[in-house]
């Protein structure tokens, strides 16, 4: 049930070697699946380096360009991809930033400013993606979408401040896009990822404590690994969650459920 042969997907996030997106990428192309990566925006070039480098290692037939804060460029990769494939399997979405100084100073204190970049690239980039993705889903009948979320949207988690708001509207918009969807045979989920070590993870303040608590404090009594949240979300993608939607399901040895 867990395959992806002759399926064709898009993985939005690769950064970097540490990047969850990575790993999401390489378990899906082990399973079989033909790739799409993009690169977000970096005046030195080296996202796209990655990328590109990454890239060789997989089937990863598509690489484009993306910033998901253009309305432009989310219509052109997927009428490039439209024009490449016909249509799109599954697709991943595993983006998020805030700026650092919002993450560093009390939560009270978060910008107007920064307020908005964060919940505009870690929350309503997912609709216009999904806008376009479901588009290319349709013409193959269906198709399946997972999200990276973490507890910070629903616990007050110290230091992830504005990142909190951003990852609750993320999960509530899964909810409204799974009703939305869903007469088109195409399912959203959320992978609740525990405390691991990402770019994004870097920005926050005292990460290592964090990571830390996690992992004592869970369940397992360890911290998750990169490669088993790959392993969830690509069971979320594939027929074997045929009738999971809708959901933010937790992959963090348990931590969700102690009380700490």
């Amino acid at each position: 049930m867990i395959g992806f042969d002759g399926k064709k997907g898009l993985v939005l996030g690769v950064a970097n070697q540490r990047s969850i997106a990575l790993a999401v990428a390489r378990q899906l192309d082990a399973l079989g699946a033909e790739l799409c990566l993009t690169y977000g925006p970096d005046p030195k070039g080296r996202f796209e380096a990655h990328v590109r480098g990454f890239a060789d290692q997989m089937n990863v037939t598509q690489i484009h360009p993306l910033d998901v804060r253009e309305d432009g460029d989310v219509v052109r990769l997927f009428a490039n991809l439209e024009q490449a494939w016909g249509g799109l399997d599954f697709l991943v979405h595993s983006v998020a930033f805030a700026d650092r100084d919002e993450l560093t100073r009390p939560f009270s204190q978060t910008s107007r400013e920064g307020w908005n970049l964060a919940l505009d690239v870690s929350a309503y980039s997912l609709l216009p993606i999904v806008r376009e993705g479901s588009r290319l889903m349709r013409a193959n009948g269906g198709g399946s979408i997972a999200v990276m979320s973490f507890i910070g949207s629903v616990l007050a988690v110290p230091n992830y401040h504005v990142m909190g708001p951003a990852k609750a509207a993320l999960e509530s918009a899964i909810r409204y896009l799974a009703r939305e969807l869903g007469p088109d045979n195409i399912r959203i989920n959320a992978v609740s990822a525990g405390a691991i070590r990402t770019l994004s993870s870097s920005g926050v303040k005292q990460f290592g404590d964090m990571l830390k608590v996690a992992g004592e404090h869970s369940a397992l009594q360890r911290n998750v690994t990169v490669e088993e949240i790959a392993q969830t979300t690509a069971f979320l993608l594939s027929s074997g969650a045929s009738a999971i939607t809708g959901q933010s399901i937790y992959v963090d040895c348990g931590y969700n459920i102690m009380a700490n």
